[in-house]
């Protein structure tokens, strides 16, 4: 088999799906590797340490998709990368997704050239696979869940930056000063992004409310806070079980609003509504991380990190796609540690044996010989018809 990388082109995606010591590892798991020239200057990773790894190194982008069996990427394709799928019939692409937040251009050609596409946001441990709600209670997406712990780091990172006067925000910190009123954040959604931006903004000394529909989320949220941050900290955070009504009242009040609502594979729902984004203070921040599959916050569209915000009603919205690219470095090695396992297993098993036989491997698969096999997916971009259950569709010739 030989596996290839690509050089991320999406706006200021500065992540690479290989470091030199995955490249090693799947070397030594008996593949070539081959990795497009500066695919990882971005992290931090020369074309020379990729080949003392053991890989080739290409320049030209379609000459690497033609030779490879699998690509390997951060990001999903873009219109700039498509013409590269018709090169792809038959082979597999490992990448973050997110049909069912994008044009539905992208499925239409996976779908078209047959490509095997499977997502690392669907992937999932095989004790959950058969289980989607244990999915949300568990945070069981481990390919999900370092970029998830980045994102909630950052979301606090670029609202606090974005909540100073020079942006428009409200002049306000997220942390504590003695002789002012503390700034409160309100984060939607308890899965990974949303407890990680609750223990990093209330680490900072500010007031911070987490809100999710789920007590048992709710209940892991509170336990989080107190092991993480301690007593004296832990004071300033609440985790609160939500409704329309509890919403409403928070997101009023709030100097930073984070959405992290998640629904494995599918679109985020619209949780906060115009009149409750209508209703906030002049100059509140909003970060919408669940952006990627659609967002979950009303009035969010795609930002960039070139024009990352945009003004709405006099609130601040920041809806990055792609945020953990701006810290690339530790991004692409929390990332390649979690998905390096699964690529050296698909080399040792071939890729259709291993979807079988792993039934949370199995649950990554968005499409395959023409065919929808995330029902999420489907539903989403109105393509039911086009929907085949992922084994029956492995099974068909």
């Amino acid at each position: 088999m030989i596996i290839a990388t690509l050089k991320e082109v999406k706006n200021n995606e500065n992540r690479v799906a290989l470091t030199p010591d995955g490249v090693k590892k799947l070397v030594t798991a008996g593949c070539d590797v081959i990795v497009q020239s500066t695919a990882g200057l971005g992290s931090g990773f020369t074309d020379a340490e990729y080949v003392k790894a053991g890989a080739k190194i290409e320049k030209d982008a379609e000459t690497i998709v033609r030779k490879s069996d699998m690509i390997v990427k951060i990001k999903e394709p873009i219109k700039e990368e498509y013409h590269l799928l018709k090169h792809m019939t038959g082979k597999t692409l490992f990448t973050y997704l997110h049909l069912s937040g994008v044009d539905a251009q992208l499925t239409e050609k996976l779908l078209e050239y047959k490509v095997t596409a499977i997502a690392y946001e669907t992937v999932e441990t095989p004790s959950t696979a058969a289980n989607t709600a244990k999915i949300l209670k568990q945070g069981k997406l481990p390919l999900l869940a370092p970029m998830s712990q980045v994102a909630g780091v950052l979301a606090c990172q670029y609202g606090a930056n974005f909540m100073q006067k020079k942006y428009g925000g409200r002049g306000v910190s997220l942390g504590h000063i003695d002789g002012a009123r503390s700034s409160l954040t309100v984060v939607v959604g308890g899965g990974f992004v949303g407890r990680t931006a609750m223990l990093t903004a209330g680490g900072m000394g500010g007031k911070v409310v987490l809100l999710d529909i789920n007590p048992k989320v709710i209940a892991r949220a509170k336990k989080e806070a107190k092991s993480y941050l301690g007593a004296k900290l832990a004071k300033n955070v609440s985790c609160i079980v939500s409704n329309a009504k509890t919403l409403a009242e928070y997101v009023k009040k709030a100097d930073l609003l984070i959405g992290a609502v998640l629904v494995p594979g599918a679109r985020a729902p619209q949780v906060v509504t115009e009149a409750m984004v209508k209703s906030m203070l002049t100059g509140a921040v909003v970060v919408d991380v669940s952006i990627d599959q659609g967002g979950c916050i009303w009035g969010s569209h795609v930002t960039s990190h070139d024009n990352p915000v945009f003004d709405l009603d006099g609130k601040i919205f920041c809806c990055i796609p792609n945020i953990p690219g701006q810290v690339a470095h530790q991004s692409t090695q929390a990332l390649t540690s979690a998905t390096i396992p699964y690529m050296v297993k698909m080399v040792k098993g071939g890729v259709v044996q291993s979807l079988k036989k792993d039934s949370g491997l199995l649950a990554g698969l968005n499409t395959y010989n023409g065919k929808i096999t995330y029902k999420n997916v489907a539903k989403d971009l109105g393509l039911m018809e086009q929907y085949t259950e992922a084994m029956t569709a492995l099974s068909q010739k």
